[in-house]
C-alpha cells in the first residue's frame, strides 16, 4: 500500500510540474518575445489562446513594431475561427490605424474576403455581397499591381453576378404577378446595373416579350434593336430577330 501510495505521489507531481511547465507567464515578456509565443500558439492552432495574446500585444506595445502583425494575425485568429465580421473588425482596424505597414494589402484583401464568406444565397439579403464588392474593388483600385488583382476581378464578376439574378429573380416574380410596370422596371435594372452579366440578355429578352403583349410595339422595338447589337451570342438571337422582322413587315400592330 505504501509503494502504491509513493508511486501515485510521484505521478501526481510530475504532472503538476508538466503543467507548469506548459504553461508560459508573459507578463514580463517584451513585445518580440510575447508575439514570438503568439505565433506559437497560432501555429498550433490554438485560436483563443492566441487571441487572447495578440490582443494584449496591441493594448500593451501600441508604439511597437509588431503591433501591426499581432493586429493582422488578430484578424487571421478570426478568420479561422468563422468569426467573419469580427474578423473584418480587426482587419479594417490595422488598415485605419496602421496606414504605412506592409501588411495593409494583405489586409484589405482579407477584409474583403470576409464579407465574401459572409455574402448568401442570391435570394436572401445581399449587403454582405455588396460590401465584398466594395472591398475587392478597393483592393484592384489601391493594389492594381498585386498577383491576387485576377482572383479579386473574378470574385467580383462573380458577386456581381448574384446581384443580378436577384434582381432579375424580382422582375420574373412581378411578371408572373402580372405587375408589368415593376417587371419592367426590374428588368431595366438588370440591364442597367449588370450590363456585363448573363443577366441582361435575358432581361433584354422578357422585356421585349412584355412590350409586344402589351402592345407597346415601338418601345419594343427599340429594345429589340439593343438586344440584337449587344447580345449577339444569346441562344435567343435568332428568335429577337424574327420579331424585328415581324415588325418591320407590320405583322405585331395592337398585339396581332
Amino acid at each position: 500500500m505504501r509503494m502504491m501510495a509513493r508511486i501515485l505521489f510521484v505521478l501526481t507531481a510530475s504532472l503538476m510540474l508538466w503543467g507548469c511547465a506548459g504553461t508560459v507567464d508573459t507578463a514580463n515578456l517584451g513585445a518580440e518575445d510575447r508575439f514570438k509565443y503568439a505565433m506559437e500558439l497560432f501555429n498550433d492552432e490554438t485560436w483563443d489562446q492566441a487571441i487572447n495574446e495578440f490582443q494584449a500585444i496591441t493594448l500593451q506595445f501600441p508604439g511597437n513594431e509588431v503591433v501591426d502583425d499581432a493586429q493582422y494575425y488578430l484578424g487571421l485568429c478570426r478568420v479561422n475561427r468563422k468569426e467573419y465580421l469580427l474578423a473584418a473588425n480587426e482587419f479594417s482596424q490595422l488598415i485605419r490605424n496602421y496606414t504605412t505597414s506592409k501588411l495593409v494589402p494583405d489586409a484589405q484583401y482579407q477584409l474583403a474576403e470576409c464579407y465574401y464568406e459572409l455574402s448568401p444565397a442570391f435570394s436572401l439579403d445581399q449587403r454582405y455581397t455588396k460590401k465584398a464588392i466594395e472591398e475587392f474593388q478597393a483592393f484592384v483600385d489601391l493594389f492594381p499591381a498585386d498577383e491576387k488583382v485576377p482572383d479579386v476581378e473574378k470574385k467580383i464578376r462573380e458577386l456581381n453576378e448574384k446581384l443580378a439574378q436577384k434582381e432579375f429573380n424580382s422582375a420574373v416574380i412581378y411578371e408572373r404577378l402580372e405587375f408589368y410596370t415593376a417587371s419592367l422596371n426590374y428588368y431595366g435594372s438588370v440591364m442597367e446595373l449588370y450590363h456585363d452579366t448573363p443577366y441582361a440578355s435575358k432581361a433584354s429578352y422578357n422585356k421585349i416579350k412584355i412590350l409586344i403583349q402589351k402592345s407597346r410595339i415601338p418601345e419594343a422595338e427599340t429594345e429589340i434593336a439593343n438586344f440584337l447589337a449587344k447580345y449577339p451570342e444569346s441562344e435567343n438571337y435568332k428568335e429577337i430577330s424574327e420579331l424585328s422582322v415581324q415588325i418591320k413587315n407590320g405583322q405585331l400592330i395592337s398585339g396581332k
